[in-house]
C-alpha cells in the first residue's frame, strides 16, 4: 500500500485491496472514496467488496467512479459533495492516484492557486501540470460568482486564511 498525503485531511493511492482497507483504518483514516469504475481489470477487488471491509472497519465508503483522462464537471462537482459531506482524514484511490489526486486538485482549483496545486501534486510524485488551464477556468469561474455576488462588503466569509506560505496552503487545502 502506498498512500501519498496531499493534506492532514486527504491522502491518495493506488489501488487498495480488502486487507489495505483495515491497513487504512489502523492508520486512522475514517473515509474512503474509491474513483476506480468496477471491471477496468481482471485482478481489481469489486466496489463493493471494499464497501464492505470499509464498513466492517467502520469507515465511511464513497464510490465516485471516473474513467481515466476523462474527468467530467459532474465527477468534479460529485466528489466535492463528498469531501464536504464525510469525516477526514479521507483516502482516496483509483488504479494509480492520478485520477484522485486529479479530482482533489480540480475540486480545489476555484480557491487555489493553480502553481500550488501542481507543486503539491509533484511533491507526492504525480503531474497534473496537464489540468491547468481547467484550474483557471474553474478559478474564473470563482472569481465571477463571487465578483456577481455585490460589494465585497456586502458578503461574508465562513473562513479567512492569512499567509500564503507552506502554512496558509496546508490550512486551505
Amino acid at each position: 500500500m502506498d498512500i501519498k498525503r496531499i493534506s492532514p485531511f486527504f491522502s491518495v493511492s493506488p489501488q487498495l485491496t480488502v486487507q489495505d482497507v483495515g491497513i487504512a483504518a489502523t492508520k486512522g483514516f475514517k473515509t474512503i472514496i474509491n474513483n476506480r469504475p468496477d471491471g477496468e481489470s481482471d485482478d481489481q477487488p469489486t466496489s463493493a467488496d471494499i464497501e464492505r471491509a470499509a464498513r466492517a472497519q467502520g469507515l465511511d465508503y464513497r464510490h465516485i467512479p471516473v474513467i481515466g483522462g476523462k474527468i467530467s464537471d459532474s465527477d468534479i462537482a460529485a466528489f466535492s459533495s463528498a469531501k464536504a459531506e464525510v469525516i477526514g482524514p479521507v483516502l482516496a484511490f483509483c488504479r494509480s492516484g492520478q485520477r484522485s489526486i486529479s479530482l482533489w486538485s480540480l475540486s480545489e482549483a476555484d480557491h487555489m492557486d493553480a502553481g500550488a496545486l501542481v507543486l503539491a501534486a509533484e511533491e507526492i510524485g504525480y503531474d497534473i501540470s496537464s489540468l491547468k488551464s481547467r484550474f483557471a477556468a474553474r478559478m474564473s469561474a470563482q472569481v465571477a460568482t463571487v465578483s456577481d455576488s455585490g460589494p465585497a462588503h456586502a458578503r461574508s466569509f465562513d473562513v479567512v486564511i492569512v499567509g500564503g506560505g507552506a502554512g496558509g496552503i496546508s490550512a486551505a487545502a
